[in-house]
């Protein structure tokens, strides 16, 4: 069973945060679905997905959500999460784009016109595959704004909380100085102690 996390998980960011802007903020919250610390995965079953898709109205409380889409769900999430420790400086293991473009093809990811012209990434897919195609293309607006580089997955091992930078000149490393950012310093003390 999920042991949910809540609606708004950004409303409990460590050190005080503010959530990451606009439709940014999705992406946000997908990363942040678990803590790695505690284990708890709010989009750990399909029950669990549903209704965090369901509060961020990203599908109505009537579409199919199955246990593999839960698991499409938890491999975005780490793909997203891997983009978001290159922004902090950390580079990943896997590949994203092996989980990225395939969710972007079953969102049918197409150009649209909004707002008096505006070009944006839309998908055609409806339910689950159309949620993840929204992420999709929140974080594809946000790489061409600017504001994707500030989006950045904490450098502590065994965090990786998502939290959005927004010191002047982009070194926020941690998601809280006083957590995280003490922890780490504490480890390297140690090791070079121990040296």
């Amino acid at each position: 069973m999920s042991k949910h996390l809540g609606p708004e998980p950004w409303n409990h960011l460590p050190g005080g945060r503010s959530p990451a802007p606009g439709p940014l903020r999705l992406v946000q919250a997908l990363v942040n679905t678990t803590n790695l610390e505690s284990g708890q995965d709010a989009i750990e079953d399909a029950a669990g997905l549903r209704i965090w898709l369901t509060q961020h109205e990203l599908i109505s409380s009537r579409a199919r959500v199955t246990g593999q889409d839960a698991q499409r769900a938890r491999e975005l999430r780490e793909a997203l999460r891997r983009l978001l420790m290159a922004n902090a400086g950390e580079a990943g293991a896997a590949d994203p784009s092996r989980v990225i473009g395939p969710a972007a093809d079953r969102a049918g990811l197409t150009l649209g016109v909004r707002d008096g012209g505006r070009l944006e990434l839309q998908p055609r897919a409806g339910g689950v595959d159309g949620a993840f195609g929204r992420i999709l293309a929140a974080a594809h607006a946000a790489m061409l704004d600017g504001t994707w580089r500030r989006l950045k997955a904490c450098r502590n091992h065994g965090c990786h909380w998502a939290f959005y930078d927004r010191s002047k000149n982009l070194s926020g490393s941690w998601c809280a100085m006083e957590i995280c950012g003490n922890r780490r310093k504490t480890r390297a003390y140690r090791q070079r102690r121990r040296a």
